[in-house]
């Protein structure tokens, strides 16, 4: 029997519905981003996880109380979101006007542009597959929820399937990405469940 990960993107925040880069910045979940929440909530009804694991930021553990209730779990720093460096906080039309010629190569290849004081792609592609795969080793053959971002999300199921199109891979708030890994990583499913 393999591994099941249940990736679960945290529900939108203030920022989010701004239009705000939000990374290692810990916002809360907005009342649109609860509601979101809620209504997944009701979707795990009779599934049962053998371990949950999140990320140490708000908008992650607000998500995890509200789907899991206070039980057990297992924060893990290294399934944060991208620091996004000075882009962080600010709003599309904002980088656009600050940095245009940066925010058009990121868009293009974040792996190739630099954004002063962020996280290089591949250091962060390299953090979220050291603690997935440190969840994987610790959990064989068990069903396992990661509460996460949408960016931890996009750059493990893009370096999974071997595509640099890390947009394509952002899955909406408050949804799921079923992984299970049976010695090897299985196509990845992604929705609202």
């Amino acid at each position: 029997m393999g591994t099941r990960l249940v990736l679960i993107r945290h529900g939108i925040t203030e920022w989010n519905q701004q239009r705000r880069y939000c990374g290692y910045k810990d916002i809360g979940l907005s009342s649109r981003g609860k509601a979101q929440v809620v209504r997944l909530r009701k979707r795990f009804k009779g599934f049962e996880f053998d371990r949950i694991y999140c990320s140490d930021r708000k908008r992650a553990l607000q998500t995890k109380a509200i789907l899991f209730g206070k039980g057990d779990f297992v924060k893990v720093k290294g399934l944060r979101e991208i620091d996004f460096g000075v882009f962080e906080g600010l709003r599309h039309h904002e980088i656009v006007r600050k940095y245009p010629k940066l925010y058009k190569e990121w868009l293009a290849d974040p792996y190739k542009a630099r954004i002063p004081e962020a996280e290089p792609m591949r250091i962060f592609k390299k953090r979220v597959h050291d603690a997935i795969k440190r969840i994987i080793q610790a959990n064989r053959g068990k069903t396992i929820a990661v509460v996460c971002h949408g960016g931890v999300i996009a750059i493990f199921v893009s370096s999974l399937l071997k595509s640099r199109n890390f947009w394509r891979y952002v899955p909406s708030p408050a949804s799921i990405t079923i992984i299970e890994h049976r010695g090897t990583f299985l196509k990845p499913k992604q929705g609202r469940f």
